[in-house]
């Protein structure tokens, strides 16, 4: 009884990487954005009937959730593997590489999103927050080591991050945005304190010495 229960309650496989399709075509066809951006286009890049993709999301803003949550997830996961590499900052600068991408499916399925959003607090709560606590993680970490300033918090990270991302539009604008994050970074880092050198008085006197 309790197998049958089981087999009942837990998805198929097949339905499972249906879905797992479903969401990273999504994840393309949104990021590329334009008019090609229709449920079609993500249901024929999965390889999937429209009837399928409506299954597991009966309407647009239910799979731009899904894509968005997802997207989030990741994220997250990717800061918990890079917490333990040899670099800090250059794990922290890989991260936030990794955010335009995530930030260029969002502009894709922006107003859309933007009214799942009016309708559901939780969801941006829940992403900034999530967001906000894996950079904290890998910025803590460099500062720790050494290798960056401290005088800035995870918030300011991420909200320097957004800012760079969204003060382009034009095409090309993750490559702009990518640059962009690199000089932050390195800006942020502590450079070895160089000796001063000595004054032009302190010579003389040490040559009549």
């Amino acid at each position: 009884m309790d197998d049958q229960t089981d087999s009942i309650r837990k998805p198929r496989a097949d339905a499972v990487r249906n879905r797992e399709r479903v969401l990273e075509a999504a994840k393309a066809v949104f990021s590329a954005g334009g008019p090609d951006a229709s449920l079609e286009a993500v249901a024929k890049r999965a390889g999937v009937g429209i009837g399928t993709l409506y299954r597991h999301f009966p309407t647009r803003e239910a799979l731009f959730e899904a894509v968005y949550r997802r997207e989030v997830e990741q994220l997250g996961e990717l800061a918990e593997q890079l917490k333990t590499a040899k670099d800090p900052v250059e794990a922290l600068r890989r991260w936030l590489h990794s955010n335009v991408a995530f930030v260029a499916t969002k502009k894709g399925m922006h107003a859309a999103l933007a009214l799942a959003m009016q309708n559901q607090s939780e969801l941006y709560a829940y992403s900034f927050d999530r967001l906000t606590k894996a950079v904290g993680l890998l910025l803590d970490r460099a500062v720790k080591a050494g290798a960056l300033r401290a005088d800035i918090s995870a918030d300011d990270m991420l909200r320097a991050l957004i800012g760079m991302c969204y003060m382009h539009d034009q095409p090309g604008w993750q490559a702009t945005a990518l640059r962009l994050l690199d000089v932050f970074v390195d800006g942020l880092r502590i450079q070895p304190a160089k000796a001063a050198k000595p004054s032009k008085a302190v010579k003389n006197r040490a040559a009549k010495r």
